[in-house]
C-alpha cells in the first residue's frame, strides 16, 4: 500500500489509521484544513491518486468534535457511499456540479489563463490613450507638454504605490487584490470617457453658431456690415466655460491616477502567484504564454484607436444634416472615448473570475511532458549547477539574516519605508546593474516618446489620417519589437552566452540600431506656404494677402479655421475668408460630400478651391520611414533579454528579486514619467500658430516640419546613443573583472568560489546564462 503522507500537499495536516479485515486494508485519514469543517475521507486500496484529483475517496459526512468525552462519530447505515468508479464494478460516479466549478478554480492553468487575458485588456486601456493623444488635443485644446503629462500620469499612481508591492507579498489575498486593481482599472476607463458626455458638442468651426450650418456662411468672405455678428457664448471667455474646461482636464486626470493604481496588483501578484502554485518545470512555460499574450496589447490598443477614430466623435449626437468633414480633414475629431468604454468592459469581465480564486491552491503536481522534453532538449549546465548549490550553509543563511534585503517579510511598514533607501543605495553600488539600468532608462525614455507622439508625428510630416497612422503602428512597429525580443531571448538559450556576450549582444543591437535611425532625418519635406503664417519666398515676414488688397472688402474671424488648399500654387488659407471666396460649393457622392468654395479674389483664377489642408508632398515616403522606425525597434529590442540577465548576473542572489524591483522603480520615475512630457515640450517649440482659447494657448495648428523631423527624430537619437554608451561602458568593466577574475585564479587556490560575472569567457559552459 502506497504512503499516504505523499498524498497530501504542505497546507494539510492530518494523521491516518489502517483498519485491516482480512484481505481488505482501509485507511482513514483525518484531515484538518484552515476554515473548513473536519471531515473523515475514505482512502481505498486500489487508489493511486491524491485526494484532490479524482474520485477516489469519499466524504462520508463533517465531524462535528462534539463534547470531550465522545470521540468521533462513524457514518450510520444510513449514510450514502460513493466509492471512486475504478473500485465499484460497473459503476458510474455522477459528478457534482459544484464540486466541477470549485475545481475549475482550483487550477493554476485557468488561473493563467484568466491572467493573460486581464494583462491583455489592462495594457490595451492604458496604451489606448496614446493611439488617439492628437485627437483628445484637438477636441479639448490641449498642447502636446498637457497632453504628454496627461500619458505619464499614470505613473505617478503605480509609482507611489509599487514599492509596497514587495512589502506585502503573499501576506494578503492575491487573487482578491488583483480583482479589486482590476475593478480600479475599470472603473479609470470609464472615468477617462466621462468628459465627451459632460461637454457641450464638438464644434469644429468656432465662429458659427449652433443653429447655423457650420461651414456655409460663417468662413465665407463678406462685407463687414453683412458679417455675422460673433457669437457670444464662443466669442467670451465666462468663467463657467474656463472651470468646465479645467474640470473635463481634471477628470482625465484624476482617471489616470486610478489607473496607476489599478495597475500596482494586477503583474507582480500574477507572477509570483503562479510561480508558487506552478509545477517547478512549468512555471517557466506559464509565464512564457503570459508574456506573449501580454504584449499584445499594445498593439491591439493601436488597432483599436484606428478603428474608433474613423468615426465622428459625436456618432451618439450628430447634429442635424451631419457634418461635411472627412477623417482627412484637420479639425476632424475620432471617437476617441468609445475605445475606453471598450476596453472598460474587457477589463471588467477579465476581473471577475478572480474573487473566486482561493488565496492559496494545491500545488501543481505534474510537469507537461511536452514541456519537460523541450527542457530536456535545451537544459543549460548552469540551472544544473545552481540547483546543486540550493541549499545553503550556516554561514550564507546568517549573512541573508543581517541583509536588510532579506528582513522584508519581518518588518512593518514603517520600518520598511526606513531601510528602503539603505537598500536602494546598496543595491546601486553594483557598477553592472547600475549601468545596465541607465542604458534601459534612456531606451525606455525614447519608447515612452515614440509611443506616446509617433502617431502624432505621421499625421503632421506625411499628412496622413490618425487611424493610418495607427495602423501603421499596431501592424507594423509594435509586431517588430515583439520579434526582436524574441530574437534576443533565443540566441541568448540556444548560444548560452555568458556575461560577456550578453554585453557584446547588447552593444551590438544598440549600435546597428542607431545607424539604421540614421536615415530618418531625411525621410521627410519641408511645410508648403501658409498665408499669413509663413513668409514668401525672398521675404522675412510673412504675408496674410498673395495679391495685395484681395482682402480688403473681407471681414475676417480672428480666430477662426477652416482651412482650404489653393493646389496649383500649393498655399494654404485658414479660412475661406483669408482667401477670399464669397461662394461654397457642395458635390455629393456616393460616400461622402466634398466642399468647394469659389469666386476667391486671393487665388489665381478665382478657384474654386478644395476644404481641407493640403497634403504634404512626401507622403509617399511614410512607408518607408515606418519601416525604418519598425526595423531599428526590432534591434533595439535584441538587447532586452541579454540586459536583463546582465542585472541578474550582476547582484548577489539573494538581492536579485529586489534588484528587479529597483529597476522597474527606477524605469518608471526616471523614464516612463518624464520623457512623454520632454517630447510633449520639444513638439511645442516647433509650433508656429497656435489656437487661442480665452486669450490661453490651446492647439497647435501648424508646424514647421523640418524642425518638427529634427527635434522628434533627434531626441529617438540622443537617447540610443547614450543607451550604446551604456552598453559599452558594461562591457569594459565585464572584461576589467575578466582580467583581475584571471589574475586571482592563477594566485589561488582552485577550489575558490568564483563570482559569477567573472567567469571566463573560455568556458561559454561554466558562464551561461
Amino acid at each position: 500500500m502506497r504512503d499516504c503522507s505523499n498524498t497530501f500537499d504542505n497546507s494539510q495536516k492530518g494523521s491516518w489509521t489502517r483498519i485491516r479485515n482480512g484481505p481488505t486494508e482501509i485507511v482513514f485519514t483525518f484531515i484538518l484544513r484552515p476554515s473548513v469543517k473536519p471531515s473523515f475521507y475514505l482512502w481505498g486500496p486500489r487508489s493511486q491518486t491524491d485526494l484532490s484529483s479524482g474520485p477516489s475517496f469519499t466524504i462520508f459526512q463533517p465531524w462535528d468534535p462534539g463534547p470531550a468525552s465522545e470521540g468521533p462519530q462513524m457514518p450510520n447505515k444510513g449514510s450514502k457511499a460513493t466509492m471512486g468508479t475504478e473500485d465499484i464494478p460497473k459503476g458510474k460516479a455522477s459528478p457534482d456540479p459544484q464540486n466541477s466549478r470549485t475545481r475549475v478554480f482550483q487550477s493554476i492553468k485557468f488561473f493563467v489563463l484568466c491572467h493573460s487575458l486581464l494583462q491583455l485588456a489592462q495594457l490595451m486601456i492604458s496604451g489606448y490613450l496614446k493611439s488617439s493623444i492628437s485627437t483628445v488635443e484637438k477636441r479639448f485644446g490641449l498642447s502636446s507638454q498637457t497632453s504628454g503629462l496627461l500619458a505619464a500620469f499614470n505613473e505617478v499612481g503605480n509609482t507611489a504605490l509599487i514599492v509596497f508591492v514587495s512589502y506585502f507579498g503573499s501576506r494578503v489575498h492575491r487573487p482578491r487584490m488583483i480583482g479589486y486593481g482590476a475593478v480600479l482599472v475599470a472603473l479609470a476607463g470609464l472615468l477617462m470617457s466621462l468628459p465627451h458626455f459632460i461637454s457641450e458638442r464638438y464644434h469644429y468651426d468656432h465662429t458659427s453658431s449652433e443653429d447655423m450650418s457650420q461651414d456655409f456662411k460663417a468662413s465665407l468672405c463678406l462685407p463687414t456690415t453683412s458679417a455675422p455678428a460673433p457669437d457670444s457664448s464662443n466669442g467670451s471667455c465666462s468663467s463657467y466655460t474656463e472651470v468646465r474646461h479645467a474640470t473635463v482636464v481634471g477628470v482625465m486626470f484624476v482617471a489616470q491616477t486610478l489607473l496607476g493604481v489599478g495597475v500596482v496588483p494586477i503583474q507582480p501578484f500574477g507572477i509570483s502567484y503562479i510561480d508558487d502554485f506552478a509545477h517547478h518545470s512549468n512555471s517557466p512555460l506559464y509565464l512564457g504564454i503570459l508574456f506573449a499574450v501580454t504584449m499584445m496589447g499594445p498593439g491591439m490598443a493601436y488597432g483599436l484607436g484606428s478603428l474608433m477614430l474613423r468615426l465622428y466623435v459625436d456618432i451618439d449626437r450628430m447634429p442635424e444634416g451631419g457634418v461635411s468633414l472627412t477623417p482627412k480633414d484637420p479639425r476632424w475629431v475620432g471617437a476617441w472615448w468609445l475605445g475606453f468604454l471598450i476596453s472598460a468592459g474587457m477589463v471588467a469581465l477579465a476581473a471577475s473570475p478572480y474573487f473566486f480564486f482561493p488565496r492559496e491552491m494545491p500545488k501543481e503536481k505534474h510537469e507537461l511532458h511536452f514541456w519537460r522534453k523541450a527542457l530536456a532538449d535545451t537544459a543549460s549546465p548552469v540551472s544544473k549547477g545552481e540547483d546543486s548549490h540550493s541549499e545553503q550553509s550556516p554561514g550564507e543563511s546568517s549573512k541573508k539574516q543581517g541583509d536588510p534585503s532579506q528582513m522584508a517579510p519581518d518588518l512593518t511598514v514603517i520600518q520598511f519605508i526606513k531601510v528602503f533607501p539603505r537598500v536602494l543605495l546598496q543595491t546601486l553600488r553594483h557598477p553592472i546593474f547600475l549601468l545596465v539600468v541607465l542604458s534601459q532608462l534612456c531606451m525606455s525614455s525614447m519608447v515612452a516618446g515614440m509611443a506616446t507622439f509617433l502617431p502624432k508625428f505621421l499625421e503632421r510630416q506625411f499628412s496622413v489620417t490618425a487611424s493610418f497612422a495607427n495602423m501603421l503602428i499596431g501592424g507594423l512597429t509594435i509586431p517588430t519589437a515583439i520579434v526582436g525580443i524574441v530574437v534576443g531571448s533565443v540566441l541568448v538559450k540556444r548560444l548560452h552566452l555568458g556575461p560577456m556576450r550578453c554585453g557584446a549582444l547588447c552593444v551590438l543591437g544598440s549600435l546597428l540600431a542607431l545607424v539604421v535611425s540614421l536615415p530618418l532625418f531625411f525621410l521627410g519635406c519641408s511645410s508648403h506656404r501658409i498665408a499669413g503664417i509663413t513668409p514668401q519666398p525672398g521675404s522675412t515676414q510673412p504675408s496674410a494677402e498673395l495679391f495685395p488688397g484681395c482682402m480688403a472688402p473681407c471681414s475676417c474671424p480672428v480666430d477662426g479655421f477652416n482651412p482650404v488648399c489653393d493646389p496649383g500654387a500649393l498655399v494654404e488659407y485658414i479660412t475661406p475668408c483669408h482667401a477670399g471666396c464669397t461662394a461654397q460649393v457642395v458635390q455629393e457622392d456616393l460616400d461622402n460630400s466634398k466642399v468647394f468654395y469659389s469666386n476667391c479674389s486671393c487665388v489665381a483664377g478665382g478657384g474654386p478651391v478644395p476644404a481641407g489642408s493640403c497634403d504634404s508632398a512626401c507622403s509617399h515616403l511614410v512607408l518607408p520611414f515606418i519601416l525604418l522606425v519598425s526595423l531599428a525597434a526590432a534591434l533595439a529590442s535584441v538587447t532586452h533579454t541579454p540586459g536583463f540577465m546582465l542585472i541578474l548576473r550582476g547582484v548577489k542572489k539573494e538581492d536579485k528579486t529586489l534588484a528587479v524591483g529597483i529597476q522597474f522603480m527606477l524605469l518608471r520615475v526616471l523614464a516612463w514619467m518624464p520623457s512623454p512630457v520632454i517630447h510633449g515640450s520639444a513638439i511645442d517649440t516647433t509650433c508656429v500658430h497656435w489656437a487661442l482659447s480665452c486669450g490661453h494657448r490651446a492647439v497647435c495648428r501648424y508646424y514647421d516640419l523640418d524642425l518638427l523631423r529634427n527635434r522628434f527624430v533627434g531626441l529617438q537619437f540622443f537617447f540610443k546613443t547614450g543607451s550604446l554608451v551604456c552598453f559599452a561602458l558594461v562591457l569594459t568593466v565585464l572584461r576589467q573583472q575578466n582580467k583581475e577574475e584571471e589574475t586571482k585564479a592563477a594566485a589561488s587556490s582552485p577550489g575558490l568560489q568564483q563570482p559569477l560575472m567573472s567567469r571566463p569567457e573560455k568556458k561559454p559552459k561554466d558562464s551561461s546564462v
